[in-house]
């Protein structure tokens, strides 16, 4: 069993930054790829950006890319989502999930995920 545990959302200006992390605790995670979602009040989950196992290949929503960056440290059995230039629309609650792939974590088909940070960005 894996425990994810997500920290380091709040309220920040437009414009502004965040630095999420992803504790992991109970197993390594370093075999899993591993990706953030967010979902809105009144709208669907959204993938936000997925990670390789080895952290070799990264993958972004389009509405993120550029100014969003996932990156990960396996020896801490930790993942990051760093994010800039912080919009309105970026407000949700961002989830940290892993699984066997990114490509399965696109899908939605995650092993295992976190109860989630609030993100809210003001205007």
């Amino acid at each position: 069993q894996v425990q994810l545990v997500e920290s380091g959302g709040g309220l920040a200006q437009a414009g502004g930054s965040l630095r999420l992390s992803c504790a992991t605790s109970g197993r390594t995670v370093a075999i899993y790829a591993m990706a953030w979602f967010r979902q809105a009040p009144g709208k669907e989950r959204e993938f936000v950006a997925g990670i390789s196992s080895t952290g070799f290949n990264t993958y972004y929503a389009d509405s993120v890319k550029g100014r969003f960056a996932i990156s990960r440290d396996n020896a801490k059995n930790a993942g990051y989502l760093q994010m800039n230039s912080l919009k309105p629309e970026d407000t949700g609650v961002y989830y940290c999930t892993i699984g066997p792939s990114t490509a399965r974590l696109r899908l939605g088909q995650w092993e295992y995920r976190g109860q989630g940070t609030q993100v809210t960005v003001s205007s």
